[in-house]
Protein backbone atom coordinates (compact mmCIF):
# COMPACT_ATOMS: atom_id res chain seq x y z
CA UNK A 1 0.00 0.00 0.00
CA UNK A 2 0.99 3.58 -0.61
CA UNK A 3 0.52 5.72 2.40
CA UNK A 4 1.65 9.22 2.66
CA UNK A 5 2.43 11.30 5.97
CA UNK A 6 1.77 14.68 7.18
CA UNK A 7 2.42 16.04 10.82
CA UNK A 8 1.91 20.26 11.49
CA UNK A 9 5.16 21.48 13.86
CA UNK A 10 3.66 20.39 17.03
CA UNK A 11 2.58 17.24 16.18
CA UNK A 12 6.09 16.22 14.35
CA UNK A 13 7.84 14.52 17.15
CA UNK A 14 4.34 12.59 18.00
CA UNK A 15 4.77 11.52 14.57
CA UNK A 16 8.00 9.92 15.18
CA UNK A 17 7.25 8.46 17.94
CA UNK A 18 4.52 6.80 15.90
CA UNK A 19 6.69 5.89 13.15
CA UNK A 20 9.06 4.34 15.53
CA UNK A 21 6.62 1.84 17.17
CA UNK A 22 4.99 1.15 13.78
CA UNK A 23 7.91 0.82 11.98
CA UNK A 24 7.95 -2.60 11.46
CA UNK A 25 4.39 -2.10 10.00
CA UNK A 26 5.44 0.61 7.51
CA UNK A 27 8.77 -0.84 6.79
CA UNK A 28 6.23 -3.65 4.30
CA UNK A 29 4.38 -0.41 2.45
CA UNK A 30 5.64 2.44 0.12
CA UNK A 31 5.45 5.71 2.61
CA UNK A 32 5.79 9.17 1.04
CA UNK A 33 5.48 12.27 3.17
CA UNK A 34 5.80 16.44 3.16
CA UNK A 35 9.35 17.33 3.39
CA UNK A 36 10.04 18.53 6.79
CA UNK A 37 7.55 15.12 8.14
CA UNK A 38 9.44 12.73 5.84
CA UNK A 39 12.67 13.67 6.93
CA UNK A 40 12.86 13.63 10.74
CA UNK A 41 10.92 10.33 10.09
CA UNK A 42 13.48 8.69 7.85
CA UNK A 43 16.11 9.79 9.85
CA UNK A 44 14.51 8.46 13.27
CA UNK A 45 13.38 5.06 11.71
CA UNK A 46 15.50 4.38 8.81
CA UNK A 47 12.61 3.78 6.83
CA UNK A 48 12.59 4.78 2.88
CA UNK A 49 10.61 7.61 2.51
CA UNK A 50 9.91 9.57 -0.78
CA UNK A 51 10.00 13.28 0.87
CA UNK A 52 8.05 15.93 -1.25
CA UNK A 53 8.26 19.56 -0.23
CA UNK A 54 7.20 21.06 3.19
CA UNK A 55 3.57 21.14 4.07
CA UNK A 56 3.44 24.64 3.61
CA UNK A 57 5.29 25.32 -0.01
CA UNK A 58 3.29 22.93 -1.34
CA UNK A 59 3.93 19.22 -0.09
CA UNK A 60 0.53 18.90 0.68
CA UNK A 61 -0.86 19.38 -2.70
CA UNK A 62 1.80 16.94 -4.02
CA UNK A 63 0.23 14.28 -1.76
CA UNK A 64 -3.43 15.74 -3.22
CA UNK A 65 -2.21 15.16 -6.44
CA UNK A 66 -1.40 11.52 -6.01
CA UNK A 67 -4.82 10.91 -4.18
CA UNK A 68 -6.44 12.61 -7.52
CA UNK A 69 -4.51 10.02 -9.02
CA UNK A 70 -5.31 6.91 -6.99
CA UNK A 71 -1.48 6.52 -5.89
CA UNK A 72 -2.70 6.68 -2.11
CA UNK A 73 -4.17 4.16 -0.07
CA UNK A 74 -3.73 5.31 3.38
CA UNK A 75 -3.14 8.92 5.36
CA UNK A 76 -2.08 9.95 8.14
CA UNK A 77 -2.02 13.66 8.68
CA UNK A 78 -0.94 14.59 12.48
CA UNK A 79 -2.90 18.12 12.68
CA UNK A 80 -2.20 20.76 15.30
CA UNK A 81 -6.27 22.08 15.98
CA UNK A 82 -5.31 24.56 18.46
CA UNK A 83 -2.78 26.45 16.04
CA UNK A 84 -4.50 27.61 13.05
CA UNK A 85 -2.66 27.59 9.71
CA UNK A 86 -2.12 29.45 6.71
CA UNK A 87 -2.67 26.86 4.86
CA UNK A 88 -5.64 25.17 6.20
CA UNK A 89 -7.74 26.02 3.38
CA UNK A 90 -5.21 23.45 1.53
CA UNK A 91 -5.07 20.84 4.63
CA UNK A 92 -8.80 20.60 4.30
CA UNK A 93 -9.03 20.16 0.37
CA UNK A 94 -6.57 17.24 1.06
CA UNK A 95 -9.29 15.87 3.60
CA UNK A 96 -11.85 16.45 1.15
CA UNK A 97 -10.03 14.67 -1.37
CA UNK A 98 -9.31 11.49 0.97
CA UNK A 99 -13.57 11.45 1.64
CA UNK A 100 -14.14 11.85 -1.95
CA UNK A 101 -11.62 8.94 -3.08
CA UNK A 102 -12.23 6.37 -0.29
CA UNK A 103 -8.99 7.30 1.20
CA UNK A 104 -8.67 6.05 4.97
CA UNK A 105 -7.36 9.17 6.92
CA UNK A 106 -6.58 9.64 10.70
CA UNK A 107 -5.73 13.17 12.13
CA UNK A 108 -4.97 11.97 15.21
CA UNK A 109 -2.73 9.09 17.07
CA UNK A 110 -5.58 7.36 18.15
CA UNK A 111 -7.39 6.79 14.73
CA UNK A 112 -3.73 6.76 13.40
CA UNK A 113 -3.27 3.41 15.64
CA UNK A 114 -7.14 1.68 14.42
CA UNK A 115 -5.66 2.16 10.89
CA UNK A 116 -2.30 0.76 11.01
CA UNK A 117 -3.57 -1.95 13.06
CA UNK A 118 -6.55 -2.92 10.85
CA UNK A 119 -3.73 -2.67 7.94
CA UNK A 120 -1.33 -4.89 9.61
CA UNK A 121 -4.58 -7.86 9.88
CA UNK A 122 -5.18 -6.51 6.36
CA UNK A 123 -8.65 -5.00 6.53
CA UNK A 124 -7.60 -2.19 4.58
CA UNK A 125 -6.80 -4.72 1.18
CA UNK A 126 -10.14 -3.89 -0.61
CA UNK A 127 -7.82 -0.63 -1.66
CA UNK A 128 -6.05 -3.35 -3.72
CA UNK A 129 -9.03 -4.96 -5.09
CA UNK A 130 -10.59 -1.76 -6.22
CA UNK A 131 -7.30 -0.14 -7.78
CA UNK A 132 -7.53 -3.71 -9.75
Amino acid sequence: MNIALIAHDAKKELMVQFCIAYCGILSRHNICASGTTGKIVSEATGLNITCFLSGGQGGAQQIASRIGYNEIDLLLFFRDPLNPKPHEPDDMNLLRLCDMHHIPFATNIATAEVLIRGLERGDLEWRDIARG
